[in-house]
């Protein structure tokens, strides 16, 4: 049954039309309820507004480049969201150092007495010296290597380098639009907290950065072939030589690749984000036998990575301008890596999301 006023001789006559049977009725009051509950008209400066949904999280079957850890496939539902546009940038987490005086995880002299929980028990203190404020720095190679187990040969804890100084010796002055970088998690929260925003779950970024391609690899479908045109990753003999063909050996600006479906720049290369899960390389399989814990799911309990058993590691995505086929291939979608929540890296930065209730 469907209603509606018609207008004659200045008065209004109401029609009822019984063509529609009432249960149609039901059926199309609940569309709307579900699509009123969805949309949303306003907007946020800097900010996506990511529509809720289902979507199978993890990796595709087709996909052999798929690691153990991206399995099983689930099936999962978020509800909407906002969701910075780009990652953070330099100029964005300035203005809260600003008003804060936040002082972060690089620019503090090593807690031996907090890393060494992190360690195998009777591991060694470092000299004092090593012990100073700074961070890990990517390193090119001499020579080609064969060894991609051995990070060392890449990384290099540098003394001084931090968000401001990316490399040690540099500064950030010419650079307000690239992604802040050596940030921690505990650094992460803290922006988090003055911008009254949190961290996406892994499910949220997920979600984000497949948006609505069921089938796809990556953010823009399934031919590797288009990667130099879409993110900023490690083109050549990594870490050796970087042949930069898609314009970049380190990292790149915000918004220099195309976004995706849902208007989201960076969702692949450059730069590593930050969520709020636990890394536990059992949790997929958990959820496929708890289908409650599939809405809007926060993550492990606790973080579980059995080759790195004495830490609790965080969920990171989305891969960095150091990922390569012979590496890591982490711009694929479902990819993830993990990270002590203390560690600070020079490909790793975030971005912020909020429900509408945490929206003024």
């Amino acid at each position: 049954m469907m209603l509606f006023y018609q207008r004659g001789n200045g008065r209004k006559k109401l029609e009822i039309f019984k063509n529609i049977s009432l249960k149609y009725l039901h059926l199309i009051l609940l569309i709307l309820l579900i699509s009123c509950s969805e949309k949303t008209d306003k907007e946020i400066e800097g900010m996506v507004w990511i529509p809720g949904g289902s979507f199978y999280q993890g990796a595709l079957d087709n996909d052999t480049l798929a690691l153990l850890h991206e399995k099983p496939r689930h099936l999962v539902h978020i509800d909407g969201f906002y969701m910075d546009i780009s990652p953070v940038t330099n100029k964005k987490f300035r203005d809260f150092i600003k008003e804060t005086g936040y002082i972060t995880t690089a620019e503090r002299d090593v807690n031996w007495e907090d890393l060494k929980k992190q360690l195998p028990p009777g591991t060694d203190k470092p000299h004092d010296s090593i012990l100073k404020a700074g961070s890990l720095i990517f390193t090119k190679t001499k020579n080609p290597i064969t060894n991609f187990r051995d990070f060392s040969q890449w990384w290099k804890w540098k003394i001084g380098a931090n968000w401001k100084k990316p490399r040690g010796d540099n500064d950030i002055a010419a650079k307000d639009n690239y992604p802040v970088v050596h940030i921690s998690y505990e650094d992460a929260l803290a922006y988090c907290k003055w911008a009254d925003k949190r961290l996406p779950t892994e499910a949220e970024w997920e979600y984000a950065a497949r948006a609505n391609r069921g089938d796809a690899i990556y953010y823009w479908g399934n031919s590797h072939d288009s990667l130099r045109y879409k993110a900023n990753t490690w083109e050549g003999q990594f870490p050796f030589e970087n042949s930069k063909i898609d314009g970049y050996e380190n990292l790149a600006p915000v918004k220099s690749f195309p976004a995706n479906d849902f208007g989201l720049y960076g969702m692949a290369g450059n730069v590593w984000e930050w969520t709020s899960d636990w890394y536990n390389v059992n949790y997929y399989k958990e959820l496929l036998e708890d289908t409650a814990a599939c809405h809007n799911p926060k993550g492990a309990e606790y973080g579980f990575n059995p080759n790195n058993i004495y830490a609790q590691e965080k969920v990171i995505k989305g891969g960095s301008f150091l990922c390569n086929i012979e590496y890591c291939i982490s711009y694929r979608i479902s990819a993830k890596m993990s990270s002590t929540p203390d560690t600070s890296l020079e490909h790793l930065g975030f971005r912020t999301v909020a429900a509408k209730n945490m929206i003024n």
